[in-house]
Order: C-alpha cells, then sequence, then structure tokens
C-alpha cells in the first residue's frame, strides 16, 4: 500500500510468528479454552492497528512529520468524536450522576490515565515515523504475547508444551524480526551517508 518492499529476510520472521499464532490457536481449541469470536476479534484487532500505521506514515507529511502535532490533532478529534457516542449510547447521564464525579482521587487517576494515553500515542507516532508500520505492528504482537505470559505465569495457569513452543515461535519471530530490521536499516543509514559524502565531495571539488 505505501510502495515499500520488504525483504525476504523479513518476510521470513513474519512468517515464524504467523505459525505461532496459529499453533497458538490450536493449542488453545486443544484445551477447550479458544473462543472463535475473540480470536476474529484479535484479527481485526491487528488488521485496524496496521492501517492506522499506513494511514498515519501517509498523514505525516501533512503535519510537517511532527509528532507533537499529530498527537493534538488525534486527541482534539477524539474529543469530538467520542461525544455523539456517549450521547447515542446514554452515557452522558451516566457520568454526570456518578457519585464520585468531584473527588480528587478520581480526577488523579483520570489524569493520570489521560497522560500515560497521550504518551503512548505519542511513542506510538515516533515509532512508526523512525521505522515503518510493519515493525510498529510486529513490537505491538511481541508487546501483547508478552503480557500473555505475564498472566499465564501470574495466575499460575496450566499450558502444554506446543502452546509454550507457540509463543516461542513468535517471540522469537519478532525478535529476529528486530534484528533483521536494525540491520537493514543501519545500512541504509551508511548507504545514504556515503551518497551524501559523494555528492559533498564532488561539489568542493566543482
Amino acid at each position: 500500500m505505501l510502495g515499500d518492499r520488504t525483504s525476504y529476510r523479513a518476510l521470513i520472521c513474519c512468517g515464524l510468528i504467523i505459525v505461532g499464532f496459529f499453533l497458538g490457536m490450536d493449542q488453545e481449541n486443544t484445551l477447550g479454552t479458544l473462543s472463535l469470536f475473540g480470536a476474529l476479534c484479535g484479527v481485526a484487532s491487528s488488521i485496524f492497528v496496521a492501517l492506522n500505521a499506513i494511514y498515519t506514515i501517509r498523514c505525516l507529511p501533512c503535519v510537517d512529520k511532527n509528532i507533537w502535532r499529530l498527537c493534538l490533532y488525534n486527541n482534539f478529534n477524539a474529543c469530538i468524536l467520542f461525544l455523539p457516542l456517549m450521547l447515542v449510547f446514554g452515557e452522558i447521564p451516566v457520568v454526570f450522576n456518578y457519585s464520585k464525579l468531584f473527588n480528587i482521587p478520581f480526577w488523579t487517576a483520570m489524569t493520570a490515565a489521560g497522560f500515560l494515553g497521550f504518551s503512548m500515542g505519542y511513542v506510538t507516532g515516533y515509532q512508526i515515523k523512525v521505522t515503518s508500520p510493519l515493525t510498529h505492528n510486529v513490537s505491538g504482537t511481541a508487546k501483547s504475547y508478552v503480557q500473555t505470559l505475564m498472566a499465564v505465569v501470574i495466575y499460575s495457569e496450566t499450558k502444554t508444551v506446543l502452546w509454550w513452543i507457540s509463543n516461542v515461535f513468535v517471540l522469537g519471530g519478532s525478535g529476529l524480526f528486530a534484528q533483521v530490521r536494525a540491520t537493514e536499516m543501519k545500512q541504509n543509514h551508511n548507504s545514504n551517508k556515503s551518497t551524501i559524502d559523494n555528492t559533498n565531495g564532488n561539489s568542493v571539488k566543482t
């Protein structure tokens, strides 16, 4: 969609992640804990995350590639768009009838949540800007799997060997992808630097 080409090594890493995902789904089905609706929602969310990243990279030139401006517009638009949704779903009376609406602890928690949400939006935009939408999607997948592993360990859940192997595939593929992309970005940087140096050298000679 963006016209960028992905290397075969990066595609192989993505293949490992996909294999791990389907293996994990198979093992969840074996354990009787698979929710087809949940799996479809997970796939749909990944698609929308990827589309959002692509749209972000396309819109960056409109804000002079300034992440702060992008975050400002996103949050301003969200504030406007949420108002009709709150009205349609009857949330406005719920808000005004909330017993702790004017409590300091409530607004402290809301302020902290807003700050963290804004920070996450900035980091997301910055990651997309300096890497790529694909890299952002892979890192998001790795993050969600780490969170899943933490939940399994914390709640002492029992999983099959193949389930653990599926996580190794996903996290291993994500790690290899990060290594491949880091190497490619370094090579591109060195190549661009050499081109600039040669251009400057020719200009001086002229």
